[in-house]
This record gives C-alpha cells, structure tokens and sequence, in this order.
C-alpha cells in the first residue's frame, strides 16, 4: 500500500502532529479522508493519480496516526477551522520542500473531509484551485430537510456533535457494542 509514497509526520501546532504520505509530481492534489476512516482510504486510486499529481493524502485531527490533542472549550481544536488550518499548514511545508513555487492545491475530499473542505474553500479561497466533495449533501440543505426517519437512520451525525464528553462517555462505556454495531 503506497509503495510509491513517503510518510510524513509534520507538526502544526505544539502539540497536533499530522500524519500522511505524499509522491507523484505535478499540480499538488491533497486527499481528505472521511469518518471514521483514514488516509488508507485512498490507496486504490494514490498510485494512479500520482502518475498526473503530487499527492498528499493525511490523517486528520484525531485519527489515524495524526495527534489528538485535548478538545478545548467546546471541543473547539477539533474544528472543522482548526483542521483546515491543519491541512493547509501541511500543504504548505510540503509544498515548500519541493520547490513548488505555487502554493495552491487541488482538494478531493470524502464525507467529514469535504466538511473540512468546505471550510477550506471559505478560509482560504487563495489556495484551492478546485475541490471535487465525495459522500456529502450541501449542510443547508441537509439540515432544513432532516426528518425524524433521516435522524434516526444517522443518528451518528448528530450525536457525535453533542458537547463533550457525552459522546466520548457514551462510546467508552461499551467500545465493543459500538464497533460491533456502527462501524
């Protein structure tokens, strides 16, 4: 899996590390995983698309290999905002290393991933070239038309976004039953 590709371990806060793999050449492509996957997500289609990019795929905030930090007030470092930043720090330094001269990037993202995409493209509109969002409904939309059968088949979405530590607490207490019966 990623033979092709060198791991990378590049840290953006003190105490947040991010984790991933980059090759290929090109225009710069990042790669944005969704819940509750990681960047492993993308090994069937990395090698293929590094033969016309430079691939970046990472872990975000809190899976894989990449940090999880404290949460903070609100559970607020684990943001879509502090993963965007997360990411174009990643792209930056990376970009940087190989000379690219061209700080922008290409973004394709699955489910949360193109939630923190969605973010990207409102924070740093400079930087995106284009973003192609995999496995999500626009939020607005999501949100006004959510029935009681919509959040009861996801009730997961809702639920994870509850104020810390329920979740947290909810899962820990049985980890079994909520592998065996959500993942």
């Amino acid at each position: 899996m990623f033979e092709k590709f060198t791991t990378f371990d590049i840290t953006v806060e003190p105490d947040v590390t991010i984790h991933g793999v980059h090759g290929g050449s090109g225009p710069a492509l990042l790669l944005l995983h969704g819940f509750p996957q990681t960047h492993h997500i993308w090994h069937r289609v990395a090698d293929e698309l590094s033969k016309s990019y430079y691939v970046v795929a990472m872990d975000l905030r809190g899976y894989g290999r990449s940090s999880k930090p404290d949460g903070g007030e609100g559970h607020i470092r684990y943001g879509k905002k502090a993963m965007a930043k997360d990411a174009v720090a990643v792209m930056k330094q990376l970009q940087s290393r190989r000379d690219a001269g061209d700080e922008s990037f290409f973004v394709c993202a699955h489910d949360r991933g193109a939630r923190v995409t969605h973010r990207l493209c409102v924070d740093y509109p400079h930087l995106i070239k284009r973003a192609i969002l995999l496995d999500i409904c626009p939020t607005l939309a999501m949100y006004t038309k959510t029935t009681r059968d919509f959040a009861q088949s996801y009730f997961h979405w809702f639920f994870l976004i509850q104020q810390s530590p329920l979740p947290e607490l909810s899962i820990s207490t049985n980890a079994q039953v909520w592998v065996q019966n959500f993942m």
